[in-house]
């Protein structure tokens, strides 16, 4: 059976990575989490005070990404790969609310993008993947065989990403959440270097109303379809 590129490309909080998880693991594909790797530069970002509320020192960050070494470890206990940021499990960390409100102004910086461009393509060169994020089908792998564009709307998607929160027993309020939405939205949407938009060839999802299984089988059929033809 013959091995394809899945880019899953969307808006935050629609599920990208619940979705590729269950697409790798059903197809035995490797899975790569592209948002996380940003997150993670985010993270480091944050702890040499390169980015505020008000500031981003840019040249700073630039000048540091030699230095930063992002790795993907599998866990086989939780049944998918972790983020290590400097040989440093980051995972728990790269997800906090505080994060989210700086990853998208860390993806806006184009060397940032240009290195992790690279780092995506050099992952996926023998096929077999799921990667998931905002610009894989437009930038990294414009010739994927499968692309999906999923969206819904800010407040459910908000809704989704407080109960998450929630559940890991992070303090934050629902209007908090839903704000870190729509102010990603708008920097992922409007920022000069591969903004978020759907490839011309992309299946829309708006998942608003579905199920995760239902969205998994909708995508699977997908997925035979062009491994069977």
């Amino acid at each position: 059976m013959k091995k394809i590129t899945i880019a899953i490309d969307g808006f935050s909080s629609t599920g990208k990575s619940t979705l590729a998880k269950q697409l790798a693991k059903s197809l035995g594909y490797i899975y790569v989490d592209t948002g996380a790797m940003y997150r993670a530069i985010a993270l480091f970002a944050m702890q040499n005070n390169f980015i505020s509320k008000e500031t981003l020192d840019k040249t700073s960050l630039i000048n540091s990404l030699p230095n930063i070494k992002l790795q993907f470890h599998f866990n086989a206990e939780l049944g998918f790969a972790e983020m290590y940021l400097n040989e440093v499990n980051v995972e728990k960390e790269i997800r906090t609310i505080e994060v989210s409100g700086f990853v998208s102004r860390i993806a806006e910086v184009s060397e940032v993008r240009s290195k992790l461009v690279e780092q995506q393509q050099e992952m996926g060169k023998d096929k077999g993947i799921v990667m998931d994020g905002r610009d894989i089908g437009t930038v990294v792998f414009p010739e994927a065989e499968l692309k999906i564009f999923m969206t819904s709307s800010p407040e459910t998607r908000a809704k989704r990403r407080f109960e998450e929160l929630q559940a890991k027993g992070d303090s934050v309020s629902y209007d908090e959440v839903l704000q870190n939405v729509q102010e990603r939205d708008y920097i992922d949407t409007h920022r000069a270097d591969s903004p978020l938009v759907k490839a011309e060839d992309a299946v829309e999802i708006d998942n608003s109303h579905l199920t995760r299984e239902e969205q998994f089988t909708l995508v699977s059929e997908l997925v035979q379809e062009i491994i069977t033809a």
